[in-house]
């Protein structure tokens, strides 16, 4: 027991690292459009291209069953290497958006070789207490992505390579530290392959079915959020000029806000359930897409500032409830293909919602359009509202 106390925070530690490839390329999207002559409407494509690359990721590593018949932290090592590796790659003569879109694509591919695998690692060493496990993990994954923004800010004067490069090192390191110290965990257990069939029959289950919907909800939000944030600050600058902000320093702390309040979920699931935890903190985001037209109007910048950095709390709270709820309702013997098939369907509505906005963004200037970002939310609280029965409120051990 004493040795896994020890645990979590390098695998949290080696999450943050790692997933810091995920958001490396919007970045720098301003220095790409103006060194390679990109479209501004480029940075939807680059998301969607990383978004594509982890769920067909996903897929295939679940098929090959590679987690399960290799050591997850081996796993974990070469995905945050070869992941780095095509991070990097953006730096090497790349000179047009095809060639970026498929780089972008495969370190996608290889991040679902980290972030999924990283929650399976801490799942064979917490049995129990997962919630709040995965509540530090999800939070080291809001962190991860957020950390290119500041590192822009902080390489203010030097070239964008910088911020690729710096990324690619800390993904090698956090994949070192999890391969030196973190060992195959005690609860690691052989499961089976894929099963297509499955992908009926869990949502069988109204309690599944209803977390799971939930889930593909707050995807809807999530990503666009992340991805709008520094056009939210810019589009708020040009209503009210007098408004100037450090877009990427910003941008870092409305992101990372969120690992602040996974975290802060994952103690709240043990008192009051993490079903009630996660409903809240999805009615609130909702709730925030409503009201962003109005925030943009106010004209305060202190306000605007304040009410991202809410937002972006709020936005990612209920993803490690989410991720409990689908687990605790889905059969031993299905768990992993249950787990796969949300994962997958909840990341594919993520390129929905960006492309959807993006095309929106060039087509009107009005900040009117962060409100269909509350589509998702509203449907997932129908569904928690009308079909999860839970005897137990879903309590996290």
């Amino acid at each position: 027991m004493r040795r896994s106390l020890h645990i979590l925070p390098i695998i949290i530690v080696s999450q943050f690292c790692c997933t810091s490839l995920w958001f490396a390329g919007n970045a720098v999207l301003n220095d790409l459009v103006i060194h390679l002559g990109l479209d501004p409407a480029s940075l939807g494509h680059l998301t969607s291209a990383v978004q594509l690359g982890f769920i067909i990721g996903t897929l295939v590593f679940a098929v090959l069953t590679i987690a399960d018949r290799f050591s997850p932290s081996k796993v974990f090592f070469i995905s945050a290497v070869l992941g780095g590796i095509f991070n990097v790659g953006l730096i090497w003569g790349i000179n047009s958006l095809s060639g970026i879109l498929v780089l972008r694509f495969l370190t996608g591919f290889f991040l679902a070789g980290i972030y999924p695998i990283g929650m399976k690692i801490a799942a064979d060493y917490y049995e129990k207490g997962l919630g709040k496990s995965l509540g530090f993990l999800v939070g080291a994954l809001v962190l991860g992505t957020a950390l290119p923004h500041l590192l822009k800010d902080l390489s203010a004067g030097y070239s964008w390579k910088s911020v690729m490069i710096a990324t690619t090192s800390i993904s090698f390191f956090g994949g070192l530290l999890m391969v030196l110290f973190v060992p195959d965990g005690p609860f690691r257990k052989r499961s089976q392959q894929l099963d297509f069939s499955a992908f009926f029959e869990v949502f069988k289950n109204g309690q599944f079915r209803s977390a799971a919907f939930g889930y593909f909800g707050h995807m809807w939000e999530l990503y666009a959020f992340y991805v709008f944030v520094p056009l939210m600050l810019k589009g708020f600058s040009t209503v009210h000029p007098d408004a100037l902000f450090n877009v990427p320093l910003i941008s870092f702390f409305v992101i990372s806000s969120g690992g602040i309040s996974c975290v802060i979920g994952g103690y709240l699931s043990q008192i009051y359930g993490a079903k009630k935890v996660g409903f809240l903190a999805l009615l609130l985001s909702c709730a925030c897409c409503l009201i962003s037209p109005a925030i943009f109007a106010f004209g305060s910048e202190h306000i605007f500032i304040g009410f991202l950095i809410f937002w972006g709390m709020v936005v990612i709270m209920d993803s490690p409830m989410f991720s409990t709820l689908v687990a605790q309702n889905a059969s031993a013997e299905k768990k992993g293909t249950a787990l796969t098939i949300v994962n997958c369907i909840g990341f594919a509505i993520t390129i929905l919602s960006i492309q959807l906005m993006n095309a929106l963004s060039q087509m009107t200037d009005s900040n009117y359009i962060y409100v269909i970002l509350a589509i998702g939310p509203f449907l997932g609280l129908i569904s928690l509202r009308t079909n999860y029965k839970s005897t137990d409120e879903g309590k996290v051990a």
